[in-house]
């Protein structure tokens, strides 16, 4: 009786460690806050831990896709693309969408069938354009990051950062493409079930996000545009039961810009409105070194064509300096700005002769 209690209760325990009592995610957590413009690090706690992701995947699969596709392009829905697991947007084998289609679908409702048929067409197969993603997150200096599939669904390899993901938002949004459909509200899709998609972001659709494709604004669900009083305009969701909540958002407001992104926290919404107004309240714009010429010596002279203008806070503005690096030929030149020992902000500017 002894020994079969001794087995019973070694069962319950390897039970509970084996399988988590409430399906939830198993991981760790991580955010930070990025500053927009330069990607410097305003805040976080760990935001270099490797982590999954889960559909903030795809924010990359969109940049992806942009860069190696047109948007007009047509794709014809595979089964593979029809059955894929997880979050869908409905699409049919066999009926033909544009890769903008396919875009919306992927930014606002998520679709895993949206991100394998753009992974197909535009990585000539799901394992291609996989390669296409690590690749691109190498060259972007994702050191933390490693894709498996363009969708986010669980793979133990397929991991990123809180710091990696933001960054991956961040450059996305030099995109001019990919800007405009992550901040997009609403859109009418041309698939044969012709749904008016509406984007899954919270934050966006209290924020400045857009209607796109929606001539009627009685079509509008009450949630969007006419009471907008945030200040996000961009981001992505994502879930799954190992990964947990993830969402990253674009926040802007009077000139500045921050990025946020959680993984595994289960109040994103709040954390995410509450750390963009920490930078509001904490951070200002500041123009550290005007747009004009500059004598360096009697010889020697740069000049910058637009403002440096930075993120910083009161103590910050009291240690900010910079320096100034020219080749030995004297024929390019880069200005950086330092906090103390840290650089925060690099650009190469214009080498031209002093004036006398």
């Amino acid at each position: 009786m002894l020994r079969l209690l001794r087995v019973m209760l070694f069962m319950i325990v390897v039970g509970i460690l084996v399988f988590p009592q409430n399906g939830l995610a198993r991981g760790g957590s991580g955010y930070v806050v990025l500053d927009g413009d330069t990607g410097r690090v305003l805040s976080g706690t760990n935001s270099d831990a490797r982590l999954p992701i889960a559909s903030l995947t795809k924010i990359w699969t969109a940049l992806v896709a942009i860069e190696n596709s047109d948007l007009q392009d047509e794709v014809v829905i595979s089964p593979r693309a029809a059955m894929a697991e997880g979050s869908s947007i409905y699409l049919q084998a066999g009926e033909t969408v544009t890769v903008e289609t396919l875009l919306y679908g992927l930014m606002l409702r998520s679709g895993n069938d949206a991100a394998t048929a753009l992974a197909e067409h535009a990585g000539g197969s799901v394992e291609g354009f996989v390669k296409l993603m690590n690749e691109r997150a190498v060259i972007a200096g994702l050191t933390n990051t490693v894709f498996m599939n363009p969708s986010g669904l669980h793979h133990d390899e397929h991991l990123s950062s809180a710091r990696d993901t933001a960054e991956m938002l961040r450059l996305a949004l030099q995109n001019k493409t990919f800007e405009k459909i992550a901040s997009t509200v609403l859109y009418r899709a041309n698939t044969e079930n012709g749904m008016l998609w509406e984007n899954k972001h919270r934050l966006l659709r209290e924020g400045s996000g857009v209607a796109a494709d929606v001539d009627d604004e009685t079509e509008q669900p009450v949630s969007s545009l006419k009471s907008a009083t945030g200040t996000a305009f961009a981001g992505k969701t994502g879930f799954t039961k190992v990964a947990g909540r993830t969402l990253a958002t674009a926040f802007h407001k009077d000139g500045q810009t921050c990025i946020v992104v959680t993984l595994n926290e289960s109040d994103d919404w709040n954390i995410h409105r509450g750390l963009a107004n920490e930078v509001w309240q904490n951070y200002n714009l500041e123009t550290v070194v005007k747009k004009g010429k500059y004598n360096v010596n009697d010889k020697l002279a740069i000049r910058l064509e637009q403002p440096i203008q930075l993120q910083l806070n009161k103590e910050e503005k009291k240690t900010v300096r910079q320096v100034l690096q020219v080749s030995r030929k004297r024929k390019e030149a880069v200005l950086s700005i330092f906090i103390g020992e840290e650089r925060i902000y690099a650009t190469p500017v214009k080498v031209e002769s002093a004036d006398r």
